[in-house]
């Protein structure tokens, strides 16, 4: 799509819609939940540092195992169990 229609679409969405954002749409989403804060934590497994809210990098920094790592243990835990 050409700039100059992207341009028309966005003015013309401004107009029906004071309050527009852009392609994204509003701030906060509302069936989204708040912003819990992520921190850096390096996975034990892969050693690949993966962003894990606030929580569970406190309860589980020393040990913890990303989602990838995780399903790959499920998945050769029922293909070989």
């Amino acid at each position: 799509m050409s700039r100059k229609r992207d341009r028309e679409r966005l003015e013309a969405q401004k107009q029906r819609d004071p309050d527009y954002r852009g392609f994204r749409g509003t701030e906060r989403e509302p069936e989204r939940t708040g912003g819990v804060p992520l921190v850096p934590v390096v996975c034990t497994v892969c050693g690949r540092k993966r962003n894990v809210p606030l929580g569970v990098a406190q309860r589980e920094r020393d040990h913890y195992v990303c989602m990838a790592c995780r399903e790959r243990e499920d998945s050769a835990k029922q293909g070989g169990g």
